[in-house]
């Protein structure tokens, strides 16, 4: 490594180990230069903006940190603390106190070391500035707090409250891994300032109404279905209006006022339109206006960060040819630095991408043209590998025959994928039909024959190991699916046969498995195609959103079982315990609650509380769920369920709604990049392209990530031994993605080099203002 006073110029774009020098006198490259970039190149390459020493020693503990193995280890062990709520009161499955505390400190533990490990890479300074490892700190702490207290109260025999369980999920926000997550966050708090002020409008509107709806409808002597006064409590109006909104009480809390006039239908329908249709709108209109704005200047922070690691790796490797020259990066300094970064890269996929680089064939390339290596190693390309059937190789007369040749030929025909899907479909109207018909019954058979037949057809045809190569999607799924069937219908009816038991349940799961075939049929339509290639693209992406809302369900869950647990208690169907009729509380005698048999929607342990909470997100009923938490606490408790559908249905289902909306636009209506189209315009050039119409982008390729095989038998000697095609519009990181959706704003020469002279002597940049968060 150089020394920090012999790097001070390294923002005037200087070599790695002091100034350049023409020609010859450029200082070699050491192992350590080489280390360096590619840390940078990998941090680019993943948008990790981490701010860290440059020490040889930092630089391996560094390497470590990002290392794959402890990465898993942080996750698993925050699994198993949250898991830890299935074991602690309310449990699913109660395990003493002291175990349960044992393996939270455990937990504990591995974080700090993780923390100590972390502080060990980056500066001591830049380490207290950071807030998220201020949030670690502050969360072990409190929860060593809070275990020493249960502890001492449980000993005493004392009621006790775990209240640090509520901070768990904070931990998957708060580790370095979790910026995703971050980033859905400051979206919601981004968001929340536009959204306060239409909520406030909002709730004026719902007031406004209630309080007419008082005036008007309260001293007429009007009855519920149930027998009690209507609309007399201005409380009572506020929440059962706010619950019209969500149309979960619609048409039920109209229906006294419009059986004693249809006049005051009127009022109802001028409330849910202005509320419901209007202001839900504007929520959505707001957040997706204010999610998009934000969202940029985010990713144009994060491609500034990205192309800053990129331009201090290019000044760790650059040379100068001739003085007062650019500074550019040979091939070997480049191909050596691409080894490192990804070392299971092929040596064609890597001559490829400097082929791209290098465009004028010059052996080296400028900064603009290193910066792009990060974007460039983020597209997929699939290696394909043409190799002869085995036939062709034992018996190439008979197999390159006339009637063979014929065969093939009929095999990968368009109309042999359209015969077996019609098979397909006739196969699944035939598994909803009555399967005591003998006829429905043994057709089965004759199903199972035709896709064995198809599965060796294609064996015959297709290279093996091509027809069955790593990311071969339908192939696995198919033979996998009907040798499961014809071992379970064999067995089926060995047994039948000689008059024992038939597993209905092993063939249920068979049926239900080749009904799944059905995908099939939906990935020839052309369109189908097109609308689920989307969504699997933008799948990582939506995962962001399902740990939001995991972290978000969690959170209210504890707070929910502190709450209500015990208060509803659900009795199994054998029971005949007269408490089964109103849910073991007294209270809900009569009530819609103990009425519908919702007994089992209780917060008496995690799993209960997570699925009571989906319910409350799909808002229907959600007002009698919690009528009946608050007839067996307090009104107040209602406050509860009613955070808790501003929190997750209007804020972060219309965040989710609104990135939804604006990636499936990209990925439904975006051309490849200028560094997509680049790369193929490349592979065409070598010849190494593999024509479009004979690998369409459907759903195998959505799922395939990295090599593949490519030719039949018949056709495989015709080919190159290896090409390449670019995996449509996948992205290896959800930050691609991001960087995708607003690229036509980024400036491709924006590098933003730091101005701070400490961190261009230590080849270090700050983070972006937003990493930190």
């Amino acid at each position: 490594m150089s020394d920090p006073e012999k790097s001070d110029n390294i923002p005037d774009e200087s070599a790695g180990k002091g100034k350049g020098v023409s020609n010859g006198g450029n200082p070699a490259k050491t192992k350590e230069d080489f280390d360096l970039a590619a840390i940078y190149v990998s941090d680019a390459q993943y948008n990790r903006n981490i701010y860290f020493d440059t020490s040889p020693q930092a630089v391996k503990l560094y390497l470590l940190y990002n290392h794959w193995v402890p990465q898993v280890l942080v996750y698993f062990f925050i699994l198993v603390d949250l898991s830890l709520a299935i074991f602690e009161e309310p449990a699913v499955l109660l395990l003493p106190v002291w175990a349960t505390m044992l393996v939270e400190l455990l937990c504990l533990l591995v974080f700090t070391v993780r923390l100590v490990h972390y502080a060990k890479v980056i500066p001591r300074d830049k380490f207290w500035k950071d807030p998220k490892n201020i949030c670690i700190i502050v969360i072990v702490m409190l929860t060593l707090v809070d275990i020493i207290i249960y502890g001492a109260l449980k000993a005493a025999n004392c009621y006790g409250v775990r209240w640090s369980r509520v901070l768990r999920p904070l931990l998957l926000v708060n580790v370095t891994e979790g910026r995703q997550l971050r980033r859905a966050f400051r979206s919601i708090r981004n968001a929340l300032p536009q959204i306060f002020y239409v909520f406030l409008l909002f709730m004026f509107s719902v007031l406004i109404f209630s309080l007419m709806a008082l005036k008007l409808l309260g001293k007429r002597g009007l009855k519920t279905i149930d027998g009690a006064p209507y609309f007399t409590n201005y409380l009572e109006i506020i929440f059962d209006l706010y619950v019209l909104v969500t149309t979960a009480n619609s048409p039920d809390v109209m229906m006294p006022a419009y059986n004693a006039s249809t006049v005051f239908a009127i009022f109802f329908i001028v409330y849910i339109l202005i509320n419901t249709y209007i202001f839900m709108s504007v929520f959505l209109a707001v957040v997706f206006n204010n999610y998009k704005k934000y969202l940029k200047e985010e990713v144009r922070q994060l491609v500034r960060a990205k192309r800053h690691k990129m331009v201090r790796a290019f000044a760790v490797l650059q040379e100068q040819k001739e003085e007062g020259e650019e500074p550019v990066v040979t091939q070997a300094s480049w191909n050596q630095v691409v080894r490192l970064v990804q070392p299971d890269i092929s040596n064609a996929h890597r001559e490829l991408l400097w082929s791209v680089s290098d465009d004028k064939s010059q052996g080296s390339i400028g900064k603009v043209a290193f910066v792009q290596l990060a974007d460039l190693l983020n597209i997929e390309v699939i290696t394909l590998k043409s190799r002869p059937h085995p036939l062709h190789s034992f018996c190439p007369a008979f197999y390159q025959s006339a009637p063979s040749r014929l065969l093939c030929r009929l095999v990968q025909h368009r109309a042999f994928v359209i015969a077996y899907d019609l098979i397909i479909l006739v196969n699944a109207v035939f598994i909803g039909l009555d399967e005591e018909n003998p006829m429905i019954a043994n057709s089965e058979w004759v199903f199972l024959v035709l896709y064995l037949l198809e599965i060796l057809l294609k064996l015959y045809v297709f290279e093996p190991r091509a027809f069955f190569s790593r990311h071969s999607f339908w192939n696995w799924f198919d033979t996998i699916i009907v040798i499961s069937a014809l071992i379970a219908t064999i067995i089926n009816s060995a047994m039948k046969s000689s008059g024992g038991y038939t597993s209905r349940q092993i063939l249920d799961i068979v049926f239900i498995l080749r009904v799944l075939r059905l995908i099939r049929v939906v990935d020839s339509i052309k369109r189908f195609r097109t609308i689920i290639n989307t969504l699997i693209r933008i799948g990582p992406a939506i995962l962001t959103f399902g740990q939001l809302i995991i972290v978000v369900y969690y959170i209210f869950a504890m707070v929910g079982m502190e709450l209500f647990k015990g208060k509803v208690t659900f009795y199994g169907e054998d029971s005949s315990d007269p408490a089964k009729a109103y849910c073991g509380n007294p209270l809900l005698k009569g009530t819609a609650f103990a009425e519908l048999n919702y007994c089992k929607n209780n917060f008496n342990d995690v799993v209960s509380s997570f699925i009571l909470l989906v319910e409350l997100t799909v808002v229907n009923q959600w007002h009698v769920l919690s009528s009946g938490f608050a007839t067996v606490t307090h009104v107040s408790a209602r406050i509860f369920f009613v955070l808790f559908h501003i929190m997750v249905v209007i804020v972060i289902i219309n965040i989710f709604v609104a990135f939804v909306l604006e990636a499936f636009f990209v990925e439904y209506s975006v051309d490849k990049s200028d560094l997509q189209t680049s790369l193929e315009r490349k592979i065409e050039e070598l010849e190494l392209a593999v024509a479009q119409e004979k690998l369409e982008d459907n759903l195998v390729n959505a799922m395939e990530t990295v090599d593949n095989d490519l030719g039949t038998g018949q056709s495989a000697s015709n080919k190159p031994s290896l090409m390449f095609k670019i995996a449509s519009k996948r992205y290896r990181t959800v930050d691609a993605l991001l960087q995708r959706m607003f690229e036509a704003d980024l400036d491709p020469e924006d590098f933003a080099e730091s101005d701070d002279p400490e961190a261009q002597a230590n080849r270090n940049f700050a983070n972006p203002t937003f990493s930190s968060a």
